[in-house]
């Protein structure tokens, strides 16, 4: 029996499905993954200071091999005594902290973020004010920020509090960047910056993965044959949302978690599909939504 609406013989077309160019795990997030399954392959545990990284497939495998997220340095000690720091990092209080509760650490944290801690703290020893571009909310900005003298440093999202800050106040002025960030979000923001304080100083500290990722994305968004986009990601990713946010200037965007989340009939009448996903997006989520997609006729 034919499918309603299809005619006697005609061809079922399934729907093309094409990948950005760049997508999915960076080499911070790689790094973080693998420290932790070695861990669990000697047979260790332990707990994990939020999530490895910001992805819940990841999370629950994490949790599987005997490493469940916790939220604090005490709740770690439940788990063998072990804590892995995410690749978000951490601030130093909170290695002292760790260290005084005599816990094991395991440290993930990406070589970009340990860069701009490095950064940060010279800025501050040059006598510079800190602007730090990002959320404020976000794990790997409040590893920032935790242990910083807030008179020394500000967190930046609108651009509407950029302009009412007092640059003219502050001598030396060194703009940081969240490294998940959108930087054509910002572009406004730094131009503010420089234009009230000649002298400020920009680091380019957007994760070149990141930066690989939305442009990949971009090469879709110009693509007229292609229908809609699929963004996959974590709730809580950043820079997944990021990409949607992208996306969703050019073409109608569906954000998934996983191949679950995709709903067949949001794709009637389409032909053809862009997919592109976070720096935090697992291979497997990845394989299982193009798998699902090209299902759809």
């Amino acid at each position: 029996m034919e499918g309603e609406g299809r005619l006697a013989g005609e061809a079922v077309v399934a729907m093309e499905v094409v990948l950005a160019e760049k997508y999915g795990f960076c080499a911070g997030v790689r790094v973080a993954d693998k420290l932790v399954r070695q861990a669990a392959a000697r047979g260790l545990s332990g707990g994990i200071l939020g999530q490895v990284v910001h992805n819940e497939t990841v999370e629950a495998e994490m949790a599987r091999l005997g490493f469940p997220t916790v939220h604090s340095l005490p709740e770690a000690r439940e788990h063998e005594g072990r804590v892995v720091f995410s690749a978000h990092g951490v601030a130093p209080s909170v290695r002292a902290g760790a260290e005084a509760l005599g816990l094991s650490v395991i440290d993930t944290t990406c070589k970009f973020v340990t860069d701009i801690h490095r950064e940060i703290a010279r800025s501050l020893a040059d006598g510079c004010f800190v602007a730090i571009l990002g959320q404020a909310g976000h794990r790997e900005v409040i590893g920032y920020t935790k242990d910083l003298d807030p008179e020394r440093h500000r967190v930046f999202y609108e651009l509407r509090d950029v302009k009412a800050f007092p640059w003219e106040s502050v001598p030396c002025v060194k703009v940081i960047f969240q490294t998940t960030i959108n930087a054509e979000h910002f572009r406004e923001h730094v131009a503010e910056i420089v234009r009230r304080a000649p002298k400020a100083r920009t680091a380019d500290t957007i994760c070149y993965a990141t930066k690989e990722n939305q442009d990949a994305l971009r090469v879709l968004c110009a693509d007229p044959s292609v229908d809609a986009l699929v963004v996959i990601g974590g709730r809580h990713s950043k820079n997944t949302k990021e990409l949607a946010n992208i996306a969703r200037e050019h073409k109608p965007t569906f954000l998934v978690g996983t191949a679950a989340d995709l709903d067949p009939a949001a794709f009637a009448g389409m032909r053809k599909v862009g997919v592109s996903a976070g720096a935090s997006t697992p291979d497997s989520d990845v394989e299982a939504v193009v798998e699902r997609l090209r299902s759809f006729e």
